[in-house]
């Protein structure tokens, strides 16, 4: 089992929204340090968090973090985009970048921070899904995340006798940026990364944050937008 108490956790867009949440949840817990990546470190909040500027696309800026930050025992990746690009009419740069950011970035800080946390005893990495990896209504957001999702799943195999467990977060809609203009009922940042940590710390393989992400895993082979028409509006 993977304690936050004394642990050295980063996490990737650790600068708002539900990557700020994580970063006080970890404090919260007894952290010993908080690497909280941005493309640009100024605009990382926590007042107690180490600023570390990371861009995952970035082959040299993986390499550069997972230099800088030798200490880690666990990951959260969790930076992001949301591009939604239609599959059939979208730009294949559109789709391209959103594969880059959402399934190539943390695979690329993966690893990079393997031998780190392999080094420092081993430790834990949580890997931030969607509901939407389930449900293909947004295009190459939809299609990016389940692919993180079966990544993480094939990672948590060659992990494991590395020392390193692995789980993975799915969520509905979280009261951030993101979904500000999203009529639908969402979660808070505080209360998904509270479930998030809650998964790390009791070895779960994932963390269903929510009654949306609950319901879709059990329906998935269900028509969902019956259940949730909200998720057919653009």
């Amino acid at each position: 089992m993977t304690s936050f108490n004394g642990a050295v956790v980063l996490i990737t867009g650790g600068n708002r929204g539900l990557g700020n949440a994580l970063v006080e949840e970890a404090f919260a817990r007894g952290a010993a340090k908080v690497y909280a990546t941005a493309r640009d470190p100024r605009t990382v909040a926590h007042p107690d968090a180490v600023p570390l500027a990371l861009e995952v696309t970035d082959p040299v800026s993986v390499a550069v973090a997972a230099e800088s930050a030798g200490d880690v025992t666990v990951l959260i990746n969790n930076a992001g985009v949301s591009v939604n690009a239609s599959l059939l009419k979208g730009p294949l740069d559109d789709v391209r970048r959103e594969f880059e950011t959402n399934f190539y970035g943390p695979l690329q800080v993966t690893r990079a921070f393997t031998p780190v946390i392999e080094r420092n005893g081993g430790g834990h990495i949580l890997n931030v899904h969607s509901v939407l990896s389930w449900i293909g209504m947004a295009g190459s957001y939809s299609a990016s995340k389940a692919a993180l999702w079966s990544q993480t799943n094939s990672l948590r195999l060659e992990l494991k006798p590395r020392g390193i467990d692995v789980t993975g977060l799915h969520v509905g809609y979280v009261d951030t940026d993101m979904t500000a203009n999203v009529d639908a009922p969402k979660s808070t940042p505080k209360d998904v990364a509270t479930l998030a940590l809650d998964g790390v710390e009791s070895g779960a393989y994932e963390v269903l944050a929510d009654e949306m992400s609950r319901k879709v895993k059990v329906n998935l082979a269900a028509d969902i937008t019956t259940m949730y028409p909200q998720l057919l509006e653009k």
